[in-house]
């Protein structure tokens, strides 16, 4: 691994602080950042017996059981509702995992950064893969789920791919802008991990928007939530055919001012990394 971070490394800046030019820099050497990735996930189920299969089951978990459970309770069929969770679901663990592991991505390469591996996006992009390859992994149970459902809208899952690179558009600047401030305040990473319980709750995964009497604070409260209108950007074309503006022009609004801000801060605190870990 040392000797691929040092491939990897030999045409980074001496002082990071230009974010485009170095993203660009680990597209062209992706043997660290994403060989690594896929090694972490293999090392960490080359134990178990499924392997990485096993990367399954909290999908699975959520579809065929959270959404059997809680089907009834909207007097809907499981059928129909566990295609409601697992579009959901893959979405906000897509955007929380960013959040989550992220903030602590340049705190566990201390020993690759102190040695001189100064291009830091090959650690976000670290991190980001690991989330594409568990959403990768996910699919077969989204598309047994879709396939129980049966009423999906094929222009909807046509929009699912555009939607799901500005997902990851904020993934990146989500990945840039925490792991800087994770790498000052290295508490943020469990008050992240204790807020992702309240975030899923507030976000209609197992349950429904349109059950939530409009004008009450709930209602606003889940406008508010930036991953409600993630979610239902990629979930309701799929499932009822139609885009929806409102959130549509929120993400946009977020992907524009979050690229802005992520590069803004690398260009200003990007240097100060080593110092920091």
């Amino acid at each position: 691994m040392q000797v691929q971070a040092d491939a990897a490394g030999r045409d980074s800046p001496q002082a990071p602080g230009q974010l485009w030019r170095e993203l660009a820099a680990s597209f062209r050497n992706p043997e660290f950042w994403l060989l690594s990735s896929w090694l972490d996930i293999l090392v960490r189920s080359r134990r178990s017996y499924l392997g990485p299969l096993w990367l399954l089951a909290p999908t699975a978990t959520y579809v065929f059981g959270v959404g059997a459970f809680f089907a009834g309770m909207h007097g809907t069929s499981m059928q129909q509702f566990a295609a409601h969770v697992g579009l959901g679901v893959i979405v906000f663990r897509t955007l929380m995992n960013a959040l989550v592991t992220s903030s602590g991505v340049f705190t566990s390469s201390q020993s690759f950064i102190m040695d001189g591996h100064t291009r830091l996006t090959d650690y976000v992009l670290q991190s980001i893969a690991r989330t594409a390859f568990d959403l990768l992994v996910s699919l077969p149970i989204i598309a047994a789920a879709l396939v129980m459902h049966g009423g999906v809208d094929v222009g909807g899952l046509l929009l699912a791919v555009p939607t799901l690179v500005l997902i990851y558009l904020n993934v990146f600047w989500i990945g840039v802008a925490f792991a800087l401030v994770g790498a000052r305040f290295p508490d943020l990473g469990q008050v992240l991990v204790n807020v992702s319980t309240f975030l899923f709750l507030l976000t209609p995964i197992i349950w429904y928007a349109s059950s939530v009497p409009p004008g009450s604070i709930r209602a606003r409260l889940m406008v508010l939530n930036p991953l409600f209108h993630f979610v239902e950007l990629f979930r309701a074309p799929i499932l009822e055919g139609a885009v929806p503006m409102q959130s549509l022009w929120v993400v946009l609004a977020m992907t524009v001012a979050g690229l802005s801000l992520a590069t803004l801060l690398y260009r200003r605190y990007a240097r100060f990394v080593p110092l920091w870990i």
